[in-house]
């Protein structure tokens, strides 16, 4: 337990890469994590789309929201892994949303991001999550069909430099027992 405790611990997001190409068995290792996500039952609603070519990526860099911290990241790093959800899947039964929440799809997204992202971690890569972008010109881009939201897009690639560690909330704040 303590090795994966590490690998939770010692994740950052990383904006800067080395120039320097992911073996295919190493991304396939990443892709894999993926793969075992768990998810609403197991409708494993994800669909990946594995950028390398350079310019589609500086086309998704275009769709980053002025000012996003990881906008050079989308082009400096070797691959972008962009996870789309299908919709009316992931908490759906006969096609009507079974939670007051509705669809599902973002949680599910969120359990392969948090797979891909530890993974990586684990193989000396690194990542950065973005989500602020134009969704539906990255749709566009990548031509998505109907029936898909691309919901993050994840630059990967082995770090330039350490990060730093973020500070983190004390247990004790954010822990409630019994009741809010």
């Amino acid at each position: 337990m303590a090795d994966f405790m590490e690998i939770i611990k010692g994740r950052r997001s990383i904006r800067r890469y080395e120039e320097r190409e992911i073996p295919e068995n190493v991304l396939n290792e990443v892709l894999e994590a993926i793969r075992w996500a768990p998810s609403w039952a197991n409708t494993q609603c994800w669909e990946a789309i594995v950028v390398r070519n350079s310019t589609i990526k500086q086309k998704l860099q275009e769709t980053l929201a002025p000012g996003n911290p990881a906008t050079k990241a989308m082009v400096g790093a070797p691959v972008v892994i962009t996870l789309c959800g299908k919709l009316q899947s992931s908490g759906y039964e006969k096609g009507q949303a079974t939670t007051k929440l509705g669809d599902w799809f973002m949680f599910d997204i969120g359990l392969a991001t948090q797979n891909l992202c530890l993974a990586a971690h684990a193989l000396n890569l690194g990542t950065v999550i973005i989500g602020s972008f134009s969704h539906d010109r990255a749709k566009e881009i990548l031509q998505a069909p109907e029936g898909y939201e691309v919901v993050a897009m994840i630059p990967v690639g082995y770090p330039a430099r350490e990060a730093k560690q973020s500070h983190r909330r004390q247990i004790s704040e954010f822990v409630h027992y019994d009741r809010f």
